[in-house]
Formats: C-alpha cells, structure tokens, sequence
C-alpha cells in the first residue's frame, strides 16, 4: 500500500520551461543552439569516420579521440533535442521515465569522458616522460580495457541515482525551470528531505572529475617538469605541442561544468537563467570544440579528415 501511495506522487511527467526568465528569447536562443548542435554533429561523426577508416590513426591517443567523440555525441544529443523543442513550443512536456532517462545518460556521458580525459592525460605522460614504454604500456588491449573500465565507472557512479530520485515523493510537482532534467533539478521538485541526494551529488562530482582533476594537473606537472629538462629547444617545443591540443580540450570541458556545479549549489546570488545557460555551456562547448581543437592541433587528424571530407563530395 505505501509503495502504490508513493507511486501516485510521482508525476506522470514533468514541464521543462527553457531558460526561466528568458521565455521570450527562446526563438533567438535556439538559434545559437542549432548551429552549435549541428557542428558538434558533423565534427564529431567526421572525426570518428577518419578514425574508424583509417589505420594510421588506430593508436592510443586516436582511440582515445575517439571514445571522446562517443561521449561528446551522447552528451549533446541526450539534452540538445530536448531544449530545442522546449525553446520552439513542441513540446515542452516530458514522462517520468524520460527524464530518468535523459538524466543517467547525461551524467553517464560526462563521467565517462572524464575517465577519458584522464586516461589520455596519463597517455601524454607516458608518450613524453618513458617514450620508450609506450608501447608496451598502451596496447590496444589496454586502451579497449580503459574504454570498458570508463563506462563501468560511469554506470556505477549514476545508477544508484535513479533509485534516490525515484524513492522521493513529489506531491504532483511538476515544473521544472531548466531544459533538460538533472539529478538535483528534479530532486528539488520532491516535497521530501533530499540531504542523501544532495550529498551523494557532491560526493561524486569531488570523487569523480575532482579527483580527475587532480590527476591530470598532477601529470601536466611531472610533464612539464619532464620537458623543461630537455636540452633541445625544438625537442621542447614538440613536446608541448603534443600535450596543447589535450589541455585547450581540459579546459573547455571543465571550466564551464565546474562553474555550473558551484554556482548551482553556492552562488546564490546568481540570476537562475545563467545557472542554466552554464549548464548547457558544459553540455555543448566540449562537444562542437573537441574535434575543432584537435583538428587544428594535429596535422595528421587535420590530413585524414580533409581526405574524408574529400572523399564524401566525391560520392555525391
């Protein structure tokens, strides 16, 4: 009897504003987000096609690159849709399940590339400071057991999140001013204690990127250190050429998510519509800048593309 009493408070759906505020820019914010949505599309899908179709780039950092792409394509596509219905009145309306849905693939994308990030750290680390085991350190083995312990850790870290929103009563709360469902967006609509929610988000944005974070800046240190030492300007330079492309990328992922994740919870003076423009910084930047960057970066990645490119106008 309590579990069917609990069941009836919760909604059937939920009722996503947009920008709360800013309802009556939606049409001109939805332009910005198409453009930004269809570039990270066709730059990321490109990107994984050069990798996939040509073996000069099935190595560690490539394959890496393109666990990146994945992950940038699931976070983009699991919110953007979304959002740009809400801004255009399609359908503003979304089931309980869904939102669910949208918030475990959400969270599952972004701490998987996280892992990524931190593992194509350690790949730079390795590449600079023991080049001669790089080989024998990343194998494609290796980098398949990264790709698998990424998802892993992401499933576990969000799967437990499904449970403690759905134990929560939400006395037919339904409104929710955001775009697109989050854990703690929709644990704050429940007219119950979320402290365990609240918590257990905290815990894990410090255990997850936090500490990622830390590893990555602890590498980029041993690196720089690393590079400093050589003799060799020209040796120096490449060298941290090399790393550039994967610390612009660090930065464009983590700046806009942590500013969003502190300001949510601390900055309580901030206006709501720029908690939530913030929050879809995190979840469109990276996706339509990641391949930009690397393409521009790298050379090779720069050739292999301008051959698919190529290859694709010839078809047509």
């Amino acid at each position: 009897m309590a579990a069917r009493n609990q069941t009836s408070l919760q909604p059937a759906s939920f009722l996503l504003l947009g920008m709360a505020g800013l309802e009556d820019q939606h049409a001109w914010l939805s332009v910005p987000f198409c453009l930004m949505y269809i570039t990270a599309l066709l730059s990321n899908l490109i990107l994984l096609i050069a990798i996939v179709t040509e073996r000069s780039l099935h190595k560690p950092m490539y394959l890496f690159l393109a666990m990146l792409a994945v992950a940038d394509l699931v976070l983009s596509s699991s919110t953007v849709p979304k959002a740009l219905s809400v801004f255009w009145s399609l359908s503003k309306e979304i089931s309980f399940r869904a939102c669910l849905t949208q918030m475990f693939f959400i969270h599952l994308s972004f701490v998987a590339e996280s892992t990524v990030l931190l593992a194509m750290a350690f790949d730079r680390y390795v590449a600079i400071c023991s080049p001669l085991r790089y080989a024998t350190v990343f194998t494609h083995s290796v980098v398949a057991k990264v790709g698998l312990a990424a998802i892993a850790r992401s499933f576990c870290v969000m799967f437990p999140t499904i449970f403690l929103l759905q134990r929560l009563p939400y006395c037919r709360h339904r409104v929710m001013p955001h775009t697109y469902c989050e854990h703690m967006g929709i644990a704050r609509l429940a007219c119950a204690d979320i402290s365990i929610n609240i918590w257990y988000g905290f815990a894990t944005t410090l255990l997850c990127p936090g500490v990622d974070v830390v590893l990555i800046g602890v590498s980029y240190v041993l690196i720089l250190r690393a590079v400093f030492r050589l003799s060799s300007k020209d040796a120096q330079r490449k060298a941290v050429g090399t790393c550039s492309s994967h610390a612009c990328v660090i930065f464009v992922f983590y700046t806009p998510a942590f500013f969003s994740f502190f300001t949510h919870r601390f900055g309580h003076n901030v206006p709501h519509h720029v908690h939530i423009l913030l929050a879809n910084l995190y979840v469109l930047l990276p996706p339509m800048l990641n391949p930009i960057i690397y393409a521009m970066k790298n050379k090779l990645i720069r050739e292999k593309v301008s051959q698919v490119l190529f290859r694709m106008v010839q078809v047509r």
